[in-house]
């Protein structure tokens, strides 16, 4: 299998999204498989190709150390991309690069699979430097809404742990969501494997002595890591005369600068050691070289660095959370503190422990961590992968669209059979839905259950354009002549009084004003429309508001007609207001103008508007073509057709019917 996966973070940089991809990497060619490594790197002009990883242009953010920003566009490189002829992508991040994965996997018809590595509602912090309730709520909610559209465009998503899966059900995912815990390559921090020269050195360089016990924290300095917190809990440690525990943070980031200050004011450098960023290679010494592992961070999808301790023989010291319930086991694999002085004090009651009390401790260790073997991690992998492009075989794509009335017709191409499927511009919109866009099975059994809905309606409008009808007779006929539910029937209803096809009052006045030209008497024209479902209370409204219309408002109407056969080519809504217009510079009131407007038949209106706006939309292209292209284009287009007076929903729908270069 040819797999390609895409991240926004690689090596060299290390966090934990690395390891997991190097290691997923690893496990996939050791049995096999071709894998190409799409992500990024610091440079903005060029694209690097090499031993199957391509890097595209990015720009690294200094407050998110090791994070390099790149656009999703990269449609330069999609050449690239087709002829590793990709059965597979495997997407980690949701931004940038993730987005190109989407692209990709849309634009070359490739099955797509994705893991959520960061909770990025513990992030907003890095947006919201002010602390105020309202973008942080506002952060969160745009989390979960991105973190639902990229898990909804995925066909299968992985979660590392419960706790996300947890998280993404909660912004309502739809997708097969898995658990599978990253895999690690253990021999790699195997303590029969440690270099003691390389041990020797790393000690010599910051000073420890033999009896020193070495704390260690290996991840990316940041705010969410709470790496402050167990240097406080250091600074009691001193308190106590304890100066043979030392913390040794290996890494880098935004926060290096203020806790190093921090440590300095706290007369902590003989025991606070910065070691900086170290290659991967150099990772598994560090880990040899420590006696115990801590991380206050409780911001982790998985805890790559916990599992990376306990395969290292490291006891673990952390902050109660749910991804470590199965890894920290208290006394056994490690201890868990809520604040800095807890840590202190059981750090100091562990290191003074015997040395048969630390030994049965640092031998529980390697049983956590056996759940995470890499061939067990690349096996769980392999049947995500298989059952996605399984599924993706049942997917469609959107080949054309067209619009019709009040609906929309989509031609599907499936890898079995092609199909048309009609359904509402409500629910079209609504399931956003595009030309190329992908329909999941689910989608098309969904789709296909509105379709009868949308074939109903049809007909209810075609005996509408015949006659108008009140809303009882309406439902009398959908009752009788249709299989509807209730509840269906009350929704097509409920449309079309919304669209105005069904309007009781309309009907009343219309009945009424055509019945008193016969020479109807009122008791005779009350029992007439009682019959037909209009209520009393309208009835009565209806006969008395005709009964008080003067000769006024009968000018009114009659010179509202006549504008109304002059204008051409209009839009709905603006052929309502240009009468309104005349209305008003000819002396009537406002009451007198809506009123003339309310006795008008805008049918044809209603029927030639979506071709009147068609017609206007291409001559907007062609007019605006000129100077602009691709999206500015079409947004050009867009706000002329708006201020035509055209509706959103109709004008989306014709543009997306008409051909756009450049837009992808």
């Amino acid at each position: 299998m040819k797999i390609g996966l895409f991240t926004d973070t690689f090596t060299p940089e290390i966090n934990g999204v690395v390891s997991s991809i190097v290691t997923l990497r690893h496990e996939l060619e050791k049995q096999g498989h071709t894998v190409y490594v799409i992500t990024t790197h610091p440079n903005l002009l060029e694209v690097q190709y090499k031993d199957n990883v391509l890097r595209l242009p990015g720009i690294e953010l200094k407050k998110l150390y090791g994070y390099v920003m790149s656009s999703p566009i990269h449609f330069t490189c999609l050449n690239t991309i087709k002829k590793m002829e990709l059965d597979l992508i495997h997407a980690h991040t949701e931004f940038g690069i993730g987005i190109f994965a989407r692209i990709v996997s849309r634009y070359l018809s490739i099955p797509l699979v994705s893991t959520y590595h960061t909770t990025y509602e513990d992030y907003t912090h890095y947006v919201n430097v002010f602390h105020l309730d309202s973008i942080e709520k506002a952060a969160k909610k745009a989390v979960s809404t991105l973190s639902k559209m990229y898990g909804d465009s995925s066909v299968e998503v992985i979660s590392p742990s419960e706790k996300t899966k947890e998280m993404l059900l909660r912004y309502g995912i739809k997708r097969n969501i898995h658990v599978i815990p990253t895999g690690l390559d253990v021999e790699r921090f195997d303590q029969d494997k440690k270099d003691p020269a390389r041990i020797a050195q790393i000690k010599e360089e910051f000073g420890f002595l033999p009896e020193d016990t070495i704390v260690l924290f290996m991840g990316r300095i940041a705010k969410e890591k709470a790496i402050d917190l167990v240097i406080d809990g250091f600074g009691e440690i001193k308190l106590q005369g304890r100066n043979d525990i030392h913390f040794l943070i290996v890494g880098d980031g935004p926060q290096r600068t203020e806790l190093e200050e921090k440590t300095s004011m706290m007369q902590l450098n003989d025991l606070v050691h910065f070691a900086g960023k170290k290659t991967p290679a150099e990772v598994p010494h560090y880990y040899h070289t420590a006696d115990v592992f801590v991380s206050a961070s409780t911001t982790e999808t998985q805890g790559l660095t916990f599992i990376e301790a306990l395969a290292s023989k490291l006891p673990v010291f952390a902050r109660p959370d749910d991804v470590l319930t199965d890894l920290v086991i208290e006394d056994e694999t490690g201890y868990l503190f809520n604040d800095a002085k807890e840590f202190a004090k059981k750090m100091i009651a562990y290191v003074d422990s015997s040395d048969e009390h630390k030994e049965r401790i640092v031998e529980n260790t390697l049983e956590r961590v056996e759940p995470y073997d890499g061939k067990v991690f690349y096996q769980r992998i392999m049947n995500v992968y298989e059952s996605a492009i399984r599924t993706y075989a049942g997917y469609y794509h959107i080949t054309m669209i067209k619009s019709k009335d009040d609906y929309v017709e989509l031609n599907l191409e499936g890898t079995q059979k092609d199909l048309k499927v009609l359904m509402s511009i409500d629910n079209y919109m609504s399931m956003n839905l595009r030309l190329n866009s992908v329909i999941t099975p689910e989608q098309l059994q969904e789709i296909q259950s509105m379709e009868a809905e949308v074939k109903v309606y049809q007909a209810a409008l075609r005996k509408l354009a015949v006659k108008d009808r009140t809303r009882k007779e309406m439902y009398d006929w959908l009752t009788n002549e249709t299989e509807c539910s209730i509840e269906v029937i009350n929704n097509i209803i409920e449309r079309l009084e919304e669209r105005g096809y069904i309007d009781d009052v309309k009907y009343a006045r219309s009945a009424v004003t055509s019945m008193k030209a016969s020479l109807m008497g009122e008791r005779r024209i009350f029992k007439n429309l009682k019959s037909k479902g209009i209520s009393v209370e309208t009835i009565d409204e209806v006969i008395a508001e005709l009964a008080e219309e003067d000769e006024e408002t009968a000018n009114a109407i009659r010179y509202a007609q006549k504008i109304q056969r002059q204008i051409k080519d209009k839009s709905l809504r603006k052929t309502k207001m240009l009468i309104a217009q005349k209305l008003y510079s000819q002396g009537y009131s406002q009451e007198n103008a809506q009123r003339a407007l309310n006795t008008l038949d805008f049918e044809d209106e209603i029927q030639d508007e979506r071709k009147i706006l068609k017609e206007l939309a291409q001559k907007a292209k062609i007019r605006y073509e000129k100077k602009y292209t691709g999206v500015e284009l079409r947004n050009r287009v867009f706000r002329y057709c708006s201020s035509q007076g055209f509706e959103m929903d109709d004008i989306y729908l014709v543009l997306s019917e008409m051909e756009w270069e450049n837009e992808r």
